[in-house]
């Protein structure tokens, strides 16, 4: 089986919803929203694990409960680590779930379990199966943006920030790579490490919109920003970088380098961060789908937008929308996923392991 092989549907373009338009909230209102919040928590006993791309209000009110703002690889090690029986993962489902594949004893909801991810979607478990199968002389590393059951037929889980790092020492180790299911990463991995890489079709809705030529146009513009990129984005938007890397290392470069101006080439989410820990910096978002064009993300993920703090409030007072997973998919899935934790442990990469299961 070759890429040709793979059905029609495979690695195919999901259907972009509209992002959802929440009511307006006055001070006094979203004051006593936040409030009710705070005390459903305190209730629960839960704790908000929340993504850099959700809106700048639950990331607020992440911190201020004692809670976690973070990429999907913290968001799922912080949960291992919290004093609390039940997570609320504000983010996209696949978050969810491997929040609940690390930590099976607590409850993991999420305000709305519609909230998907294109490349989930575009890696269906059986064809990616029949795939795998087909090329058993590769090792199979998949993005953290996959479903539990895709996690379960992996040999390895990575993110963005620790990929190149994972594959590098497979590639050393003589292995070839079977990668899913983000085919512009997987290339740029490739590049970087010069590994015998087989790639999924997948693409990221957000991060392909990005447009090479509308960045140089924009770069000419403004000669001084610097261009960060992340790596789910095409080749001519990612060769025209100052920085490639995970969300974190791209609030990062904010935070520590010294332009006043940046470009950024991600999820507008993140702005929340980058402006926090450097407020007197100017963040010019990336140009997406080109003059005249109609984007359809406009660089902000319609199901990272489907968490807001009216259905936060909902979730934690109804107890709905709970996380379940298959118990023997967990225990395979649990695999790949503490392979990286170990091998970022053992590197020095920032992580530690979290406790066994």
């Amino acid at each position: 089986m070759t890429i040709a092989d793979l059905p029609a549907h495979a690695g195919a373009r999901l259907e972009v919803p509209p992002a959802p338009v929440w009511p307006t909230l006055g001070p006094a209102e979203k004051d006593a929203l936040r409030a009710r919040i705070k005390a459903l928590l305190a209730r629960e006993r839960a704790v908000l694990v929340a993504h850099y791309y959700v809106d700048g209000d639950l990331q607020a009110l992440a911190e201020e409960t004692g809670g976690c703002v973070a990429d999907s690889l913290e968001m799922a090690r912080y949960g291992t680590t919290a004093d609390a029986q039940t997570l609320v993962v504000c983010g996209v489902r696949f978050m969810g779930e491997t929040a609940k594949i690390l930590n099976p004893e607590k409850r993991v909801l999420m305000p709305d379990l519609g909230a998907t991810c294109s490349l989930d979607e575009g890696c269906p478990a059986e064809p990616f199966a029949a795939f795998c199968d087909a090329h058993p002389d590769h090792t199979v590393v998949v993005y953290a943006n996959t479903s539990a059951a895709v996690k379960a037929r992996a040999d390895w889980m990575v993110t963005s920030g620790i990929a190149l790092p994972i594959v590098r020492h497979l590639h050393a180790r003589g292995e070839k790579v079977l990668w899913a299911p983000d085919k512009h990463l997987g290339h740029y991995i490739e590049r970087e490490t010069g590994v015998d890489m087989l790639l999924w079709p997948g693409a990221c809705v957000v991060h392909e919109e990005f447009k090479g030529f509308a960045l140089d146009r924009l770069r000419r513009l403004h000669p001084k920003a610097a261009v960060l990129v992340h790596p789910e984005s095409p080749d001519e938007v990612v060769d025209q970088a100052d920085v490639v890397g995970s969300t974190t290392a791209l609030i990062k470069a904010v935070a520590t380098l010294p332009h006043e101006e940046f470009i950024v080439a991600t999820d507008a989410g993140i702005f929340w961060k980058m402006h926090q820990l450097a407020p007197g910096k100017r963040l010019i978002p990336a140009p997406t789908a080109g003059e005249g064009a109609t984007c359809e993300s406009c660089a902000h993920c319609p199901w990272m937008a489907m968490n807001a703090l009216q259905n936060l409030e909902e979730v934690l007072r109804r107890g709905h929308n709970e996380i379940r997973i298959d118990p023997g998919i967990r225990a395979r899935a649990v695999v790949p996923i503490r392979r990286m934790l170990d091998f970022a442990a053992e590197q020095g990469i920032g992580t530690a392991p979290a406790p066994r299961r």
